[in-house]
C-alpha cells in the first residue's frame, strides 16, 4: 500500500487486540483490509470483515485473498455489527476494531465527490447504493437546517453566511459538482490571504457526516461492540474528528463505571486515559493519521 493508502495507527492497534493467540476478529470497517492483514499475520485465526462500500470490499477481497476462509466479508453497516454476527451464528469475538470516517481511497477518487481536490460528481454517499446524495439532499433543504448541519458537524463560524450562499447559489442553477459547491464557500466564507486549512474543508466534512448519518447511533454501536466480545475480549476504535471521539470515550466512560443505561450488565475496562495519537514519523508518512485518536477497552465482568 502506498502512505496514502496505509492502515492508520498500525502498531498500536495488533497491540491493543493482542490476536497472536489466535481467535476471531472483526473489522467493522474493513476498506482496503491493511488492518485485517496485521492481525492474520500477528496470529488471529479468523477476521469477520464489514464496510458499506461495495468497492472497497472487492479491493480488501484481491489483497486478502492469500488468506482464503478465514476472512469473511459482510457488505453492511459497522452499526449492523450484531445483525451480522447473528446472520454468521459467530459466537463472542476476541475483540473488535473499527476505523471510522472517510477512506483514503474514497478521497482519492473524484467521482465519490468526497474531495474538493479534483472536480467531480456531488454524491459523497460511503455506500453508493444507499441513500440520497449530498447534491440531493442541498438541493431541497432549509436555509437554517443547512446552516445547522455546518455548525454542528463542521464546527464552522462562519455556517449561517455559507448556508445563505448555497441556497442562493441553487436558484440559479443545482450544484452538482464539488468544484462548484467548493467555489461558493470559499467566496462565502472570505477570509483571504494564507489560510491553514482550505476554507471549505469544514463544509465539506459536515456535509459528508450528514449524508452518511455518521454520528447516528455511534454509542449504540459502541455498546453491540462490547456485548459481542468475550470476557478479556479488547475493543479498538479508532476516530479523526473531534465528534466521533467525543462520543466514544463518553460511551466507554459509562461503560466503565456501570452507569451506561441498557448496557446488560456489560462493563470495560478502558485501557487509554488518553486518545492514543500517531507518532511524528507516521504523521510524518502519512497526513491521514495527523487527526487519528485510537480509544481501546477490555471487556469485564
Amino acid at each position: 500500500m502506498t502512505p496514502a493508502h496505509a492502515p492508520v495507527l498500525l502498531s498500536e492497534t495488533v497491540a491493543f487486540l493482542q490476536p497472536s493467540a489466535g481467535g476471531t476478529f472483526v473489522d467493522c470497517t474493513l476498506g482496503l483490509g491493511g488492518h485485517t492483514a496485521a492481525l492474520l499475520e500477528a496470529g488471529a485465526s479468523r477476521v469477520i470483515g464489514l464496510d458499506r462500500d461495495t468497492r472497497a470490499l472487492d479491493a480488501a477481497r484481491e489483497r486478502l485473498a492469500p488468506w482464503g476462509d478465514r476472512v469473511v466479508f459482510a457488505h453492511a453497516d459497522y452499526r449492523e455489527l450484531t445483525a451480522v454476527l447473528a446472520r454468521l451464528d459467530v459466537g463472542p469475538v476476541d475483540g473488535a476494531l473499527a476505523d471510522l470516517g472517510v477512506s483514503s481511497m474514497q478521497l482519492d477518487e473524484p467521482a465519490r465527490g468526497f474531495s474538493f481536490r479534483a472536480d467531480g460528481p456531488l454524491d459523497m454517499r460511503m455506500d453508493p447504493t444507499q441513500g440520497p446524495t449530498a447534491a440531493e439532499l442541498l438541493a431541497t433543504v432549509d436555509e437554517y437546517e443547512l446552516a445547522d448541519v455546518i455548525y454542528r458537524f463542521g464546527e464552522e463560524r462562519k455556517s449561517r453566511r455559507i448556508a445563505r450562499a448555497i441556497v442562493a447559489a441553487r436558484e440559479e442553477a443545482p450544484i452538482e459538482t464539488t468544484g462548484r459547491l467548493a467555489a461558493i464557500v470559499r467566496r462565502a466564507a472570505g477570509g483571504g490571504g494564507y489560510q491553514r486549512i482550505d476554507p471549505a474543508t469544514r463544509t465539506f466534512q459536515a456535509l459528508r457526516i450528514w449524508v452518511n448519518r455518521e454520528l447516528d447511533g455511534l454509542d449504540g454501536f459502541v455498546h453491540d461492540a462490547v456485548r459481542a466480545l468475550r470476557l478479556g475480549g479488547r475493543l479498538v476504535i479508532i476516530a479523526f474528528h473531534s465528534l466521533e471521539d467525543r462520543v466514544i470515550k463518553h460511551t466507554l466512560r459509562l461503560l466503565a463505571s456501570g452507569e451506561a443505561p441498557d448496557a446488560d450488565g456489560c462493563r470495560v475496562r478502558v485501557l487509554t486515559k488518553k486518545p492514543v495519537m500517531a507518532g511524528e514519523p507516521e504523521r510524518h508518512a502519512n497526513a491521514r493519521s495527523r487527526s487519528a485518536k485510537l480509544r481501546a477497552a477490555e471487556r469485564v465482568a
